[in-house]
């Protein structure tokens, strides 16, 4: 390899499964540090690895030259062929059972392609997606996702939790997830939140555009927590990072917290955190028995907030930026 060699990395899919997939940025980089690796997926998801350091520039997935790679007889053009072949490594985790864009990627004249297939893993996820990597000599089994925002990132967070009477120690809870089989009972966060506050804590709830219901059933029953809703995925990370602590489900905002180095609580129930556990030192993990997230009461959800090692303060910039007018 080059001393400054160039990485593609090519891979689509939700927040958690890109959040999983950031160990392979984090060993290339480490690997060589100063190296150019250039993201292409969503956008707004991907605009999460360029923020922490682990992407030099990041490309739609959905732009129509991308598509092309799926064809059996593709017309490549030649800017495209040009700019993938302007690169050393091209790995893709993009869904390709038969190979058909690992082919068309290497008509390019690329040096190499490595393709990994990002569905259906048989250990955990980070582990699954890091394997290609061994043909680089390059073994980072354990590894966890890690994300570091800019201050400016973290002091808007906190200008956003401050402007809603969000202080002290502030604690995010997420009671959304891609599945309602995965969500713990709305009223189970309520109790948590009042069990959170009485001790303490100043709970807030973050929602997202496929939280509609649950925020719904939350404003029903008389939240008495802020809920913060409306964000892009950038801002809600910073929010995130800008809070002492989380508890959520299964869900892309809980791998999240997690490589921002939060405390965190996952609650799993049908899904197996043996794959799909967020990773990070301060994680702690509960599972329903028999996978039944209503065995999980409320009390033993702060039971393991409260056990859970924090993690060291965010960053404080000063003076944090204020908020434009809704």
């Amino acid at each position: 390899m080059i001393a400054r060699p160039r990485f593609l990395i090519l891979r689509g899919g939700a927040i958690g499964d890109f959040i999983l997939t950031l160990p392979v940025l984090q060993a290339l980089r480490a690997q060589w540090p100063e190296s150019y690796i250039e993201v292409v997926g969503y956008p707004h998801i991907a605009i999460l690895a360029q923020a922490g350091g682990w992407a030099d520039r990041i490309e739609s997935l959905d732009r129509a030259h991308f598509a092309r790679f799926y064809s059996l007889r593709p017309a490549l053009g030649e800017e495209l062929i040009g700019y993938v072949r302007s690169f050393d490594l091209v790995v893709s985790f993009l869904h390709d059972p038969d190979g058909i864009v690992r082919r068309n990627l290497l008509t390019t004249g690329v040096r190499q392609v490595l393709y990994h297939s990002p569905v259906n893993p048989t250990i955990h996820a980070c582990d699954h997606l890091v394997k290609p990597l061994e043909t680089l000599a390059i073994y980072a089994a354990g590894a966890a996702p890690r994300l570091t925002l800019p201050d400016a990132d973290v002091a808007t967070g906190r200008a956003r939790l401050a402007a809603l009477g969000v202080a002290g120690h502030p604690l995010a809870l997420h009671p959304g997830s891609g599945s309602a089989a995965k969500n713990w009972p709305a009223r189970n966060f309520l109790e948590l939140a009042r069990t959170a506050a009485e001790q303490g804590w100043s709970p807030f709830f973050l929602v997202g555009e496929a939280d509609d219901a649950v925020a719904s059933t939350l404003r029903s029953l008389g939240s008495s927590a802020p809920i913060v809703e409306g964000l892009e995925l950038i801002e809600t990370a910073g929010v995130l990072a800008a809070s002492d602590a989380f508890v959520g489900n299964d869900s892309g905002i809980t791998h999240l917290a997690a490589a921002l180095g939060r405390r965190t609580v996952a609650l799993f129930g049908p899904t197996d955190p043996a794959i799909w556990g967020p990773r990070g030192p301060h994680v702690r993990i509960l599972r329903g028995a028999g996978g039944q997230l209503t065995d999980i009461s409320p009390s033993a959800a702060m039971t393991v907030l409260v056990s859970a090692a924090p993690p060291e303060p965010p960053p404080v910039a000063s003076p944090a930026p204020e908020l434009p007018p809704p």
